[in-house]
């Protein structure tokens, strides 16, 4: 995995409590907000996912759902 060097703008606020933070876990600033674009990116990708499956459930009509991937699955394994 590459990595790239970014600068940002914060609020005077927002840099004291950064580095009040840091400080407090013994990590550095830079560890704390990856660790915040992680956490920000796994909240969405999980809520993103349950939006999917909310907007999808109940479509299928034709019959057992289960059944229907069993038998064309069935055909995978015999090519």
């Amino acid at each position: 995995m590459s990595s790239k060097r970014t600068i940002i703008t914060l609020s005077e606020e927002d840099k004291i409590w950064l580095e009040g933070y840091s400080k407090a876990f013994n990590v550095s600033v830079a560890e704390v907000i990856r660790q915040g674009i992680k956490r920000l990116r796994e909240s969405h990708e999980s809520e993103t996912y349950h939006k999917l499956v909310e907007n999808t459930r109940g479509i299928w009509k034709d019959g057992d759902g289960l059944k229907y991937q069993m038998d064309i699955r069935s055909e995978w394994e015999t090519q």
